[in-house]
């Protein structure tokens, strides 16, 4: 008999964790584009594939986490209701500048500007605005590198619940100014982040599909606030096209990973976009070996100055 997998089965939480309920008569959702791509729910794959007692063993680290982030998700989708439509979609410099300084005091790291392509929402989610700003918060580094363990562990599903929380206090924030939100947390988002963040000239996909961003490597969560905002500062380049060309010489996230998930040569999917990693293979240790994190352990971005790192390559090539 066929094995029943929640995370194939199930694409979308709950209709109470998205906005469907809440919309209004003003509210005009972006739908996806009909090519894109399901998503995949983090809490069911850790269902799917962890083995009964390290399900177990694991709630008692990530319980409070995993359930903060949910409460997260609802409490994106219900607060559309406040968006005050005022016709306001310019913001003036000197209100950018306090909402990024806001966003870094609550423990953002990077913040970068796009207009959301319709092909990386997820199918069958819909945004109710275009325009993105794209946020990044840092995992940990000392913790990062005890991976695979409890406090790696936790750092990950920390990182998940408190981006989660950000969003929803910068989306507040740009309300209380007359401008329209909507939340977008890195647990049950409704978009892709990785290329979203890519547009937003944040950083560029490694080997193992992980964003990899100057600040941070790839220790980071992705999430996103979208706005009618006509004139963030949106992106217009992005400078880090030569990690692509270090991971080809690289390839220790290949090495390291004990599911042999990654792919040596990226694949291309039916909808042209990239496949780096086997996710049924990645799950298995993700679940049951304390999340795993092995890529990102080992990714030299994690350990290195990016700066450094770049000097280096460039001196080489």
């Amino acid at each position: 008999m066929k094995r029943i997998l929640l995370s194939e089965k199930i694409k979308k939480a709950p209709p109470f964790l998205t906005i469907e309920p809440y919309l209004r008569a003003q509210d005009k959702p972006i739908a996806s584009h009909p090519e894109a791509r399901e998503p995949r729910l983090v809490p069911l794959v850790v269902i799917d594939y962890g083995s009964l007692a390290a399900r177990i063993r694991q709630m008692r680290y990530i319980g409070r986490l995993l359930f903060g982030a949910v409460g997260e998700m609802w409490k994106s989708a219900r607060s559309i209701r406040q968006n005050p439509y005022s016709g306001k979609k310019t913001i003036d410099p000197q209100t950018l500048a306090e909402l990024e300084a806001y966003a870094k005091s609550l423990g953002i790291a990077e913040i970068g500007y796009t207009v959301v392509n319709p092909r990386y929402i997820f199918r069958g989610f819909h945004i109710l605005f275009l325009n993105a700003l794209v946020f990044t918060i840092e995992m940990d580094r000392e913790k990062i590198r005890q991976a695979p363990s409890i406090p790696s562990f936790i750092e990950v599903f920390r990182t998940y619940y408190e981006v989660g929380v950000i969003v929803n206090k910068v989306a507040d924030f740009l309300r209380q100014r007359g401008y329209n939100a909507h939340a977008g947390p890195a647990v049950g988002g409704d978009v892709n982040y990785i290329p979203v963040a890519i547009d937003a000239g944040l950083g560029i996909s490694g080997k193992s599909g992980m964003l990899i961003t100057r600040h941070s490597g790839p220790r980071v969560r992705l999430a996103a606030v979208y706005t009618d905002i006509e004139n963030l500062p949106f992106s217009q380049e992005n400078p880090h096209g030569w990690v692509r060309d270090y991971c080809e010489t690289c390839n220790i996230c290949i090495q390291k990973c004990p599911a042999d998930a990654i792919y040596p040569v990226t694949r291309t999917l039916p909808d042209g976009g990239p496949a780096f990693i086997d996710h049924t293979k990645c799950a298995m240790p993700f679940s049951n070996d304390n999340g795993c994190t092995l890529c990102i352990k080992h990714c030299p971005f994690s350990v290195v100055e990016y700066d450094h790192l770049k000097t280096k390559f460039e001196m080489q090539s």
